[in-house]
């Protein structure tokens, strides 16, 4: 499908793969997408900016790069660098379109319904779009689909009016006569309230006059403070919407100027924020900012989860917004006719751009058409090919990856690129053609696609690579073995007991009949560390007492991570798996306690002691929390045996007290991700497994009753 990308080199038309559905979402087949002249343009103009000049407008970028060199390396730090100035940028966020598929749990949405949708980077200037349903709502009977795709837009504008709370009769001004101050002053004038409009544009100022504005002020040619005095007979306006987009501060110190004593000035647009004590504290003016499409905003239960909010307790949701925008604009209430809309085809999109540059005033609607493409439908595959093939032969093991996100991307897919001579990517699976398209162009893959068939059914991939969210390990894990591939997952393997089951299953099913390799990606064993250390253990004849401390750091508790088994299943996995790696003795035992908080923001659930004991008289204690300092380094270990001691510090240096370690140190922290796909290659080459099966079942199986415990 046809998708429009911002890049340095500016707008572009580019084939990527449909978009896969998802629970909760509705699939979109886009006829109508409205660009959002401010916002988008920001955007592209960012895009085409230098690493200097992205630098020089945030120079807090700097700090961020410096601690990221000491953390990860400088080489890591500019191959992340140099994958931002190449990437694909996607832009929009308000089109209509037909209905092409349901996920689960849509009851509301029928194949074939006419829609509009939103949501920044879901409602993208692309052929197909997938939305969860809370941003999507039916087109109101007779309205013009095009007018449609502007529902996001105009919901954003519906809702800094709603934050004005002007009532019938009331004084309203609005600063800014583009699209969003041209729909706020309809929408007011809807209300019954007496609208005021200042702008330098003479052309818009006009508009706005056709469109109902009772008072229009030129701002380069009168003082709009003193015309709105005059005009609200000395009191001055009861509420002051800011949908301008500048960098002074003096429209905004206007703004509170124009207000009347407990009045209000609501922001919309953006504006310079040096902001002046005397401009509101004497009149007692309230400062209110006004987010984006209403609530529900931000809120990803609402958003992404599709839990809504109740329609007594929150009358105007985001969603309601966008529904009750397009029923204005269907009953003549808003009339979008009158501000000209320029309509572009999809393949025109780079003209479509350029014409909102370099002449905004006749483009403050602008619409991309898709109709002509979109009935095409047989022309639509869920593969794309990228990259010119690369000729495959028995000495190279062929990946295909599942899952294109910031983990693979940033440290695996390198590692991957820099053994060509044993490794070959070929295709990308993911749920969004854009993630794959950036990384497939990155990394030299051969093609890209939105089905996982196209990697399972292929008899030239020797390796599946998955590296998408923890729920669905376990599943593609099973379709992987069962289509005969090899399977790399990147922890954790599964993340319920009943899920580790079924993968046993599979083996024990296959036993003694070839069966394709698992490889679970507990690196940490694989670190030149653990092998000193190792090495080091292997000639004890009594137990050997270890501690380990992961300083995991705080994450709120609506992030992902803690979804689908949390952070022990997905990290603490990780030190299970080296405490058996370390001992080389079976487990006899392991027990885990945690924290009871009582108040706060840290959780129970990943801030835990693990506690395993071996047959061999070992023990293990691993310490994983949320709630240290981040100034403490992330990991440290040690160990105590026969009157010697050995102290790994973050995977940066090993000290050894009655034992000589050999000397291996590093400036970054080497955690053995390349070692461990160097060890993965050698084991595929010579049909030994890297971690034997029974280890990787009972590291999973102890980091699933850790988290329960």
């Amino acid at each position: 499908m046809k998708q429009v990308f911002t890049t340095k080199r500016g707008v572009r038309v580019l084939n990527t793969s449909v978009p896969g559905i998802n629970n909760g979402c509705v699939k979109i087949r886009v006829l109508y997408s409205c660009i959002s002249s401010g916002t988008e343009m920001s955007a592209v103009n960012a895009a085409q900016k230098s690493i200097y000049q992205r630098i020089k407008s945030n120079p807090a970028t700097i700090t961020k790069a410096l601690n990221k060199i000491n953390e990860v390396g400088l080489q890591k730090v500019l191959n992340r660098v140099d994958s931002m100035i190449e990437k694909l940028g996607i832009t929009g966020y308000s089109v209509s379109g037909v209905v092409e598929e349901v996920g689960k749990d849509v009851d509301n949405f029928h194949v074939g319904d006419l829609v509009a949708a939103g949501g920044a980077s879901l409602a993208l200037h692309a052929e197909y779009v997938v939305v969860p349903k809370n941003l999507v709502v039916n087109i109101p009977e007779g309205l013009n689909p095009a007018y449609a795709s502007m529902g996001t837009v105009g919901s954003i504008a519906m809702h800094g009016v709603r934050r004005a709370n002007l009532t019938l009769g009331e004084y309203g001004v609005v600063v800014g006569c583009g699209l969003m101050g041209l729909l706020a002053i309809q929408m007011m004038k809807a209300s019954g309230v007496k609208v005021a409009c200042t702008d330098i544009n003479t052309t818009r100022l006009a508009l706005a006059k056709e469109l109902g504005a009772d008072k229009v002020i030129n701002s380069a040619e009168e003082d709009p403070v003193l015309a709105v005095q005059n005009w609200s007979n000395g009191y001055g306006a009861d509420a002051v919407l800011f949908t301008a987009a500048t960098h002074s501060d003096e429209p905004l110190s206007q703004s509170f100027q124009m207000c009347r004593k407990k009045g209000k000035v609501v922001l919309l647009g953006v504006s310079g924020m040096t902001i002046k004590r005397d401009d509101m504290y004497k009149k007692e003016v309230d400062f209110i900012i006004s987010t984006s499409y209403g609530p529900g905003r931000y809120d990803p239960e609402y958003e992404s989860r599709g839990v809504d909010y109740p329609y007594a307790y929150v009358r105007w949701t985001e969603n309601r917004n966008i529904y009750n925008f397009l029923e204005l604009v269907r009953d003549g209430a808003i009339n979008i006719k009158k501000i000209c809309p320029k309509v572009y085809s999809i393949d025109q999109a780079e003209q479509a751009y350029e014409g909102v540059k370099s002449d905004p005033s006749n483009h403050i609607i602008t619409i991309l058409d898709y109709t002509q493409i979109s009935e095409k439908k047989d022309a639509v595959s869920s593969e794309v090919i990228v990259n010119q093939p690369k000729p495959i032969n028995k000495d190279i093991v062929t990946i295909g990856l599942i899952g294109a996100g910031n983990f693979a991307k940033g440290t695996l897919l390198p590692i991957i690129a820099s053994h060509s001579n044993k490794f070959y990517l070929k295709t990308i699976v993911n749920r969004t053609g854009d993630k794959a398209l950036n990384v497939a162009r990155l990394f030299k893959a051969e093609k890209i696609s939105s089905n996982q068939d196209d990697i399972f059914n292929d008899p030239d991939i020797d390796l599946v690579m998955i590296c998408t969210r923890h729920n669905n390990h376990a599943e593609l894990v099973l379709k992987g073995l069962r289509a005969g591939k090899h399977v790399y997952v990147e922890k954790p393997l599964a993340v319920t007991m009943e899920q580790l089951d079924e993968i046993k299953s599979f083996y024990k099913e296959n036993k003694g009949k070839p069966a394709p390799a698992l490889m679970v990606g507990f690196n940490r064993r694989f670190s030149i560390y653990a092998k000193e250390i190792k090495r080091l253990l292997d000639g004890r004849t009594s137990p050997v007492m270890l501690r380990y401390r992961m300083n995991a750091g705080y994450i709120p508790a609506d992030v992902w991570v803690h979804a689908d088994g949390g952070r022990i299943i997905g990290e603490g996995c990780h030190l299970i798996d080296l405490m058996q790696y370390l001992v080389g003795k079976d487990v006899v035992s392991c027990s885990a306690s945690h924290i009871n908080p009582q108040s706060g923001i840290f959780l129970s659930e990943d801030n835990r002691s693990i506690t395993m004991e071996f047959e061999d008289g070992s023990i293990a204690f691993i310490d994983y929390f949320s709630c240290g300092s981040k100034d403490l380094p992330k990991e440290y270990m040690e160990a105590h045996w026969e009157n010697k001691s050995i102290i790994m510090d973050d995977y940066k240096k090993l000290i050894g007290y009655g034992v000589k370690p050999k000397s291996v140190s590093s400036s970054t922290s080497e955690k053995g991700h390349e070692e461990e796909w160097l060890a993965l290659y050698d084991a595929l080459k010579s049909g030994k497994s890297p971690i034997e099966l029974d280890s990787l079942f009972l590291t999973t199986k102890l980091s699933i009753l850790s988290s329960q415990e």
